[in-house]
């Protein structure tokens, strides 16, 4: 088998026994990196060295990953004022946090009569929406049984 040891520096191709004798010279752990390979090729290292690195690399690259979640706002279409700045301060907030939004005009009984006035209301507040924050409508208003959904995702450039 062809050895290697911890530096990177090849030993060439050795027999078994005189490669674990060299391992245990040195205290170090003779691992089989390519075993398909003709020899196969050992290496030597201190494994359990190894392992902690490859889980502090883990942990690191766990730490830089960004995660994602998706916050609901629920409307009315006969919300008022204060209702509706309320709602959209936590909207901007959300924005500005990083996190997608999902808007929902939710229609109740005889407003389901008169859906094209929520529609507006709906299609205004996405519109303002947008040109206070620069979000990025993901998914566009639609219509699912009693309610109108839309998806809205921070712009990318401004995001912290």
């Amino acid at each position: 088998m062809r050895l290697i040891s911890d530096s990177g520096d090849q030993y060439g191709v050795v027999s078994i026994s005189k490669a674990k004798d060299i391992s245990n010279e040195q205290g170090l752990d003779l691992v089989e990196v390519s075993p398909n390979a003709k020899p196969p090729v050992v290496k030597l290292i201190d494994y359990g060295k190894f392992k902690y690195q490859q889980q502090k690399k883990a942990a690191e690259a766990k730490k830089k990953q960004v995660t994602i979640t998706v916050k609901e706002v629920k409307f009315r279409p006969a919300i008022d004022t204060h209702d509706l700045n309320v709602k959209l301060k936590n909207v901007y907030r959300f924005l500005e946090g990083g996190d997608k939004v999902k808007m929902l005009m939710q229609f109740r009984g005889r407003e389901m009569a008169h859906k094209e006035i929520g529609l507006d209301k709906f299609k205004e507040i996405i519109n303002g929406v947008v040109e206070e924050t620069g979000a990025v409508v993901e998914s566009p208003m639609k219509m699912m049984g009693n309610r109108a959904i839309a998806m809205l995702s921070p712009d990318k450039k401004t995001k912290k």
